[in-house]
Order: structure tokens, then C-alpha cells, then sequence
């Protein structure tokens, strides 16, 4: 993968200055350290850094067609590039590199919009087309790739992380606490907001047309699944294990492309484990595998991990991480990601991550992405039991049954607990997302209150697919998942901003598009089989790992929460960041409630649900703070601060109409 940034002018034809745009460039040197090219012409400024793992040789952008009027700035992967290639040779393009940056600008000249019906892999693109003055900015299916832009003065400003844009000179950090709100309710900014105000993510499956001045947001993919009853189901389900087999191995081996090693992260659990046998497989030799271990910080699985790739015959390299090297790490991560993160875990990734790249690899396969296809989270069996509550008892019993888990909570939503949040429907998440939330109406302040008004978190979850209310509940969930906690929370925290810091593209085979289409269409039985999740990966990896490998139960990697940060080994700018004066001075939290929250968090029993909203709020307070430290003026603690980087702008540059100036492009 690669970094993006860029400019264009929505009033006319100014000339987009080359040290701001270097500048921005510069901000996510991490994302691309082998090459860094920027294009600029009357009007629109494109850059790229490079991590060069395709025709390491060839591969620059931005890159334009033979007539030189159609340019793209790419981050990502076409993993079925070698066949669109000759595809594109066939029809008469011609073709000066092995890189699939190319054939966005070959793909738009045949296809225009319709590019991304065609586009197949994980991207955010820029592409210009000079003849018609149009800007398309696109970002891929389920958000692998991030892409965020916002307006000021007059320009469209875009890349591959905010550091890009604030980096520009025209962007101020300013916190958007109906941003602050999502950690709060969401677990993490998992819509088109983010923790900064007028910054804006492009929401996966979408992409931007720019023309003429005025902003279009178009959608050119959605996640669907079948009406329930109608879904996928054969007595024999034989012939669908082998068919999810055949995909899976299509899905890794497209992954294994490239002119660089690639290696596999793994875990415990079974995800990572059959995409390392399938990989290995498929390489005809082990690949090597990474793993972290928790050292009383978390759920180990040490000895899953080393048996697992014993079992595969892979080399694996171990991460021991305790929770004094999480809090060391802690700052890093947030600065990396860009937004409190809740999931201290992360930074056990983002170590992992270094690891890599420091025994010299670009490339790691991970196993995200199953548990969002095939019922891997815990709450998906609640919900089960949820249903069937509901059928024989009726939703009146559900509704006691809510309103007594809140109040056992001990907080106060502002939002019904039995409301139907999400596209009219209650999916299986919401439960967790409502008793999570109870602990806004203690902690926050009444400035945060009178700042969100009367919004609603919920509000900004965009487009739902109007055919939600007609599958079944199981597929109404998982298409939560994929709207909000993957593009939101996975991709950001624990995959491309975690592991791009470290300059390492991270792939995901269980994200493959048509590994995605197949899950969805399936009976919901092959995902859940009782308290059994993801039945049908289970029958694939009995073909090729020892049984109790393929039959282990899910665990959720995790790490220690507000322990690792309230303990009584906790950091110097812990007790900082949590200070009356500091909490006054972000406005967000109310300093006696949470003062008084870290009191009482040492005298619960930690088996209460009391005790586990809280070490959650808690949680989210810290990072919040710490995050509002780095990015939005500092003077919270002794850590240090983010800094962009510095440029000198030739006085007059944005103002100055230069329309007839050749375009250039050059190297950074």
C-alpha cells in the first residue's frame, strides 16, 4: 500500500502550492518510505508515497495514460491485476508498467464511474481527468483503505490519513465532540465522522465526483443478503464447504501476489490459523507466521499460537507484551490511529506490526474479517437467545429484561433501551452498545451535554440498506458489524493505520469480494450451528488442520482495559491527563464524576456489570484525553505532542490564477 494526498480547487483554476502538498506528503512518509512523486496542474495537486511491492522498479505515481490527460494517485492493492491487465491489453491499452496503479487510468477510459464495478481488492484512488475537469476520489467495499477530505478556502483537500491535511497549513485540529460521542456509544468513530470537526471519512463503497465546483457522493456498492428463508441451504452441505474452500484459496493466493515475501500474522484461534495452512499451501513451503503473547495482561494464547504453527511447520517469531510495555506503547498507538482507542490490544498489533517490518517483510496476511462474515462475536449468540426469548415470550419480557440490565449498570441512557436504532431494526451489538452508554450521563459535563444537543449518535450512520428489515436477524447483525466496527474500529485501531505506521500493508483474506458475497448468502445455520460460530470454517479447516486446532473455541484478543491504566503502577500522565485542571480544560468530563468513578472502580467486584461499564468509560476517557493532548494544543501532560510538518509557502502561491502553467510532476 501507499499514502494519497491532494488538492483541488472547487472556484477555478489556482495552482495548489508544491510545499504544502510536500508537506502533506511528508506527514505519512510512514505509509510509503520507498518513493514520494507529487503531480501538479491549474486546479488539482496529486501525491503519493510508495511502498513498493508491486514492479518495485516501475511502479511511480501519480501516473497518467499515453495522452497524459487522465492522472490517479492509488493506495492499495488489485488483487486480480494480472488478469485485468491482459484484460486491458486486449482491448488495445497500452501498458508502460506491471503495476496496478496503471489500470485505474485505463479502467476509467473505458468505464468512467463504473471503474469500481471493476475494481476488486482494497484502495482509496484520486483520479483526475483533465479533459472533462472532473476529481473522483473512491475508497474500496468494506474500508480497508482510508480516505479522508475535508473543504477550506475555497479547496477540496484529501489523504490517506488526517496528519496529511492538517499538515497542509489550512486545516486546524478542532475536536468534534458529537465524534467523542461516537467512542462513547459506538466504541469508536464508525461513520463518516471523525474526532475532528469538518474532517469527514469517505464511507466504504463510496466515491466522490467533483466537477464544476460541486460535491457529489455517490454509492456503488452495498453489502445485501437474501430474504429469510431464502437463503443458501442444501441437505448435504458438502458441496458448500468445497465451494467456501475454493474461494478461500482464490482469496489467499490473489493475496500472495507480489514481488516481495509475505508473511502471516496468527493467533490462538482459527481464523489466522487456516489462512496460514491455506497460504502455506499454497506457497508450497511454510510461511513464516507472528504472534503476540499477553504477559498478565490479557487472555494468552502463547501456547494455541506456538502449537499451531508447529502444527503447520511455520517459523513463528513471538511479542511478548505485558501491561507496562501497553502503556508504554499507548501513546504511539493513539497518535498512529489519529482518535482515542479503546482497545488496548492495538498497541500489542502496532508492536507486532514493527516487528515485521523490522526483520525486513512489507507484507502480512492477517484473519480479520471472519468473525464479521460468519457469527464469530459473542454477542451473535446472545442474540440467538434474544430470539428465542422473544418468540415464546414475547417482547414485553424483553424489554423488563433490558431496563434491568441498565439499571444494574447504574447509569441513565437519554436513548430508550428498547429503541430501534439502526435502520429499524435491534441487532445483536445494540445490547452492548446500550449498556455501554450508560456511563455518559456520569461522566460527561454539562458543557459536552450542551454541545451534542439533542443529537443522536445513531443519526449519523448514514444510508442503511432499505432491505434490512426483511433478512434474518443473524444477517441484520452482521451487517452492523460490517458498517460500523470493521470500517470503524478494525481497520483503523487494528488494521491499516496500525500497521502502515510501521510501513507494513496488512491483507485480509476473509475480506476478499467474493468470499464476502458467498458468507452473505448462505443459511445462517452454516455461520451459528448452535453455540457453535463459524460452523462451515470449521469443516474447511478439518481438511487440513489437526482436529483440536479446528475445533477451539472463539477467544477475543484483548487486553487489561482501565487496569492497565489505574493500577497502582499506572504512568505519571495517567494522574495528568485525569487532573481537575486538565478535564476543565477539554471540556468533556465531568472531573468529580470521574474522580469519584476511579475511587469506585477499586472497591467493585469486578464481576459486575457496574464495574465493567465503567472500566470501559474509563477506558475511553483516558484515551480521549490523551488524544485531544496530541493532537489539539497539548498542555494536558508531559507527553509530547504531534507536530506537522514544517514548509515555507511562497507568499501569494493560493491566490494567484495561473491557468496557463504547464502541469509538472516531480519528485519529493
Amino acid at each position: 500500500m501507499c499514502g494519497i494526498a491532494g488538492a483541488f480547487d472547487l472556484t477555478g483554476t489556482r495552482e495548489f502550492s508544491r510545499p504544502r502538498l510536500q508537506a502533506m506528503c511528508q506527514a505519512i512518509l510512514h505509509r510509503g518510505p520507498d518513493d514520494q512523486q507529487v503531480h501538479i496542474e491549474p486546479g488539482v495537486a496529486l501525491g503519493a508515497t510508495r511502498l513498493s511491492i508491486v514492479d518495485l522498479a516501475g511502479g511511480r505515481q501519480p501516473i497518467a495514460n499515453e495522452r497524459g490527460d487522465i492522472w490517479v494517485a492509488f493506495n492499495g492493492e488489485l488483487f486480480e491485476y494480472p488478469e485485468l491487465r491482459q484484460e486491458l491489453l486486449a482491448r488495445g491499452h497500452t501498458l508502460s508498467t506491471r503495476c496496478d496503479t496503471e489500470a485505474w487510468v485505463h479502467l476509467y477510459e473505458d468505464l468512467r464511474e463504473g471503474m469500481f464495478e471493476k475494481a476488486r481488492g482494497q484502495f482509496a484512488v484520486s483520479l483526475w481527468d483533465r479533459p472533462d475537469r472532473t476529481l473522483i476520489l473512491g475508497r474500496d467495499r468494506v474500508g480497508i483503505c482510508p480516505l479522508y477530505y475535508t473543504e477550506v478556502d475555497g479547496w477540496l483537500l484529501w489523504g490517506s490519513e488526517i496528519k496529511a491535511l492538517l499538515s497542509s497549513g489550512l486545516v486546524a485540529a478542532r475536536p468534534d465532540p458529537k465524534g467523542v460521542d461516537h467512542l462513547f456509544s459506538f466504541f469508536c468513530a464508525g461513520t463518516t465522522r471523525t474526532f475532528f470537526e469538518g474532517i469527514k471519512s469517505l464511507a466504504p463503497g463510496y466515491f466522490l465526483k467533483v466537477k464544476d465546483g460541486r460535491i457529489e457522493m455517490k454509492r456503488y456498492w452495498d453489502l445485501d443478503f437474501p430474504d429469510q428463508g431464502s437463503e443458501r441451504r442444501m441437505d448435504d452441505p458438502t458441496p458448500l464447504v468445497d465451494e467456501f474452500e475454493g474461494l478461500m484459496r482464490q482469496a489467499v493466493e490473489r493475496r500472495l501476489r507480489g514481488d516481495v515475501p509475505v508473511v502471516s500474522y496468527i493467533s490462538g484461534g482459527l481464523d489466522s490459523t487456516v489462512v496460514l495452512g491455506l497460504s502455506s499451501r499454497q506457497r508450497g513451503h511454510a510461511v513464516p507466521s507472528f504472534t503476540i503473547g499477553l504477559d498478565k495482561a490479557g487472555p494468552d494464547e502463547r501456547t494455541q499460537a506456538t502449537e499451531s504453527a508447529e502444527a503447520l511447520g511455520s517459523p513463528l517469531t513471538m511479542v511478548t507484551m505485558g501491561r507496562q510495555e501497553i502503556v508504554d506503547a499507548y501513546p504511539e498507538l493513539v497518535m498512529a490511529a489519529e482518535g482515542p482507542v479503546l482497545d488496548t490490544s492495538c498497541a500489542c498489533l502496532m508492536r507486532l506490526a514493527r516487528t515485521v517490518h523490522d526483520q525486513g517483510y512489507k507484507v502480512a496476511l492477517t484473519g480479520e474479517g471472519a468473525d464479521e462474515a460468519l457469527a464469530g462475536y459473542v454477542w451473535f449468540k446472545t442474540q440467538m437467545m434474544r430470539e428465542w426469548v422473544r418468540r415464546h415470550h414475547g417482547e414485553g419480557l424483553l424489554r423488563s429484561a433490558r431496563s434491568l440490565m441498565l439499571a444494574l449498570a447504574g447509569g441513565g441512557s437519554k436513548h430508550r433501551p428498547d429503541r430501534l436504532g439502526i435502520g429499524g431494526v435491534r441487532p445483536a451489538q445494540q445490547d452492548l452498545y446500550d449498556m455501554v452508554s450508560q456511563v455518559r450521563p456520569t461522566l460527561y459535563s454539562d458543557s459536552m451535554w450542551d454541545q451534542l444537543a439533542d443529537h443522536n449518535p445513531y443519526d449519523d450512520l448514514g444510508e442503511i440498506n432499505p432491505r434490512i428489515g426483511k433478512w434474518h436477524p443473524l444477517n441484520q447483525s452482521l451487517y452492523v458489524g460490517y458498517k460500523i466496527m470493521l470500517a470503524g474500529l478494525l481497520m483503523i485501531s487494528k488494521g491499516d493505520r496500525i500497521s502502515m505506521h510501521s510501513s507494513v500493508e496488512t491483507r485480509y483474506p476473509f475480506l476478499d469480494d467474493d468470499v464476502i458475497q458467498f458468507c452473505s448468502q448462505i443459511d445462517p445455520s452454516y455461520k451459528l450451528r448452535g453455540r457453535t460460530e463459524k460452523w462451515i470454517l470449521r469443516q474447511v479447516a478439518a481438511r487440513t488442520l489437526p482436529a483440536k486446532i479446528a475445533n477451539r473455541p472463539k477467544t477475543m484478543f484483548r487486553a487489561s482495559l482501565s487496569q492497565t491504566f489505574l493500577g497502582p503502577h499506572r504512568p505519571k500522565w495517567v494522574d495528568q491527563l485525569l487532573s481537575p485542571e486538565s478535564l476543565r480544560a477539554t471540556g468533556y468530563f465531568n472531573p468529580e464524576a470521574v474522580a469519584k468513578q476511579r475511587r469506585l472502580q477499586t472497591i467493585i467486584p469486578r464481576i459486575t456489570a457496574t464495574r465493567f461499564i465503567f472500566d470501559v468509560g474509563l477506558t475511553c476517557v483516558v484515551s480521549t484525553q490523551l488524544w485531544h493532548h496530541i493532537y489539539c494544543g497539548g498542555g494536558l501532560c508531559d507527553l509530547p505532542t504531534w507536530t506537522a510538518p514544517s514548509f515555507v509557502e511562497p507568499e501569494g502561491n493560493l491566490s494567484v490564477n495561473r491557468v496557463h502553467n504547464e502541469p509538472t510532476s516531480l519528485a519529493i
